[in-house]
């Protein structure tokens, strides 16, 4: 237990100084770590629509975040290459994000086009959940099932690629995020109104 709690901080530190310089980044992880734990508490009433709330929501707030405000580039703080970070990042680099937005795009697209997914589902009816039925349900479902096969596949490939506990690591970091990062990014809003639009890393600095 000792091993793994040691191994989720340092999974947690990485993420943060390499990942997380922004502080427009950091103040959009704060607002999708709020929306994400509220999506939580909506799962015992609705999961369609706690998966619309966080991918919906959270997770657009989040990879905005990564995607366009997030410094790309030599990392001065922590002296590696942009190119060295995507290379050993556990997560989901850029190129693993893509893949996985692209999915989320593709699977509304693809509910419009074929309701019944070719004959695998039928379709929910228009109160098939208390606060959303009809396409809107059906994509909630589907959003959540790629939520749960995004992780599950992650957590496969590093169980390979490295081993398993790492894998189970990153999977309890990625499910406990919005909890963490309401406590790492509360003040970052306050700095964003200071002016500062950058995190010096200085707690980093030794």
């Amino acid at each position: 237990m000792n091993d793994f709690m040691l191994r989720l901080q340092a999974q947690r530190l990485d993420d943060h100084r390499f990942y997380h310089h922004s502080r427009v980044n950091q103040s959009l992880h704060l607002v999708s770590a709020i929306v994400f734990v509220l999506s939580y508490g909506l799962l015992f009433v609705d999961p369609a629509a706690a998966a619309l709330l966080a991918w919906g929501v959270s997770m657009t707030t989040r990879q905005a975040g990564h995607f366009f405000f997030e410094p790309r580039g030599f990392d001065e703080v922590n002296q590696v290459s942009d190119e060295h970070k995507e290379a050993i990042k556990v997560g989901y680099n850029i190129r693993r994000k893509v893949a996985l937005m692209a999915a989320w795009v593709g699977l509304p697209l693809l509910l419009w086009w074929q309701p019944t997914l070719f004959g695998l589902i039928h379709p929910a009816g228009a109160d098939a959940g208390p606060l959303v039925g009809g396409w809107w349900h059906d994509v909630g479902i589907a959003w959540l099932a790629l939520g749960i096969a995004g992780v599950l596949l992650r957590v496969l490939q590093l169980a390979l690629s490295q081993d398993l506990v790492t894998g189970l690591v990153w999977a309890t970091k990625i499910l406990t995020d919005p909890f963490h990062d309401i406590l790492l990014y509360h003040k970052a809003p306050l700095h964003l109104l200071r002016g500062e639009w950058i995190d010096p890393m200085n707690h980093l600095r030794h």
